[in-house]
């Protein structure tokens, strides 16, 4: 695939999901910018590193200088105490926001999460329509992101696609994975048709490989060209065998967001 940019911030870079978006962002720029908290040493020819805590504005700004693209997967990546929450997601999240905006990035890609809506339940088949149902702290924060996103679109014109991906692990890990789960190939595919497509606006996908049972409704972010290539079949017959049918009237099996919605508040003492 041809250049489309000049450069690309990624944030996260270092993460499960970061690391394997370097290999599918590095054609599309010129120089892709990688960031994290300690700085990668196994660079390609057109990578970069710089190191820094999101809550760090001033070092968010300098990285976002010379930008034409955000590919924003850095953050908290569970439920955590609210400092944690508030520090990373939150401020870090509006920081590369400003970033974009004092720097004339044109578009971001936002790894939202599954959580933001966590408890719609699995058969309300919602669309991304569908209001926010956060599951937890982690969780309000996606919504908050998706927010600020709307808001730089209708305000100052930079254009946001938030990914709500859902499980994105190298195999379905259990019996909820069967319908959750986002390959890696896939969350690939689905990064680099929301940095591709032609317009985007603001947009909400759900991000979800071509599972058989699919309980939420995408249709909302056709325009993206997100195509899943991958199913969790090649897997059902080995997790079925391993883990039992759970009770159907569990929280977690009746919910979008699956354990999660079972989380006390993460400030709680043990």
């Amino acid at each position: 695939m041809s250049s489309r940019y000049d450069t690309i911030l990624l944030t996260g870079a270092a993460g499960r999901l970061g690391t394997e978006l370097r290999r599918a962002l590095g054609p599309l720029c010129r120089r892709l910018r990688l960031a994290s908290r300690n700085g990668i040493a196994d660079l390609a020819p057109n990578e970069e590193s710089v190191a820094f805590d999101l809550a760090d504005m001033d070092a968010v700004l300098a990285a976002c200088e010379g930008v034409d693209a955000i590919v924003h997967y850095g953050g908290v990546p569970l439920e955590r105490p609210w400092q944690d929450i508030l520090d990373s997601n939150i401020r870090g999240s509006y920081h590369i926001y400003e970033g974009a905006r004092k720097h004339g990035v044109k578009r971001i890609v936002y790894a939202s999460s599954v959580h933001a809506i966590g408890y719609h339940k699995l058969e309300d088949h919602i669309d991304t329509n569908a209001p926010h149902r956060p599951d937890g702290l982690y969780g309000l924060s996606k919504c908050f992101v998706e927010d600020l996103g709307r808001l730089y679109w209708d305000k100052f014109g930079i254009e946001s696609v938030a990914l709500r991906i859902f499980s994105s692990f190298p195999e379905p890990a259990d019996r909820r994975h069967l319908w959750s789960w986002l390959s890696f190939e896939d969350c690939n595919r689905l990064t680099v048709a929301a940095l591709t497509a032609p317009r985007v606006g603001f947009t909400v996908s759900f991000g979800i490989s071509d599972n058989a049972v699919k309980p939420v409704d995408n249709r909302l972010a056709g325009h993206l060209g997100y195509v899943p290539q991958d199913n969790t079949e090649p897997y059902r017959a080995a997790v079925e065998a391993k883990f039992p049918i759970p009770d159907p009237k569990a929280p977690a099996v009746l919910h979008l967001g699956g354990f999660f919605v079972e989380l006390g508040h993460p400030d709680d003492e043990k």
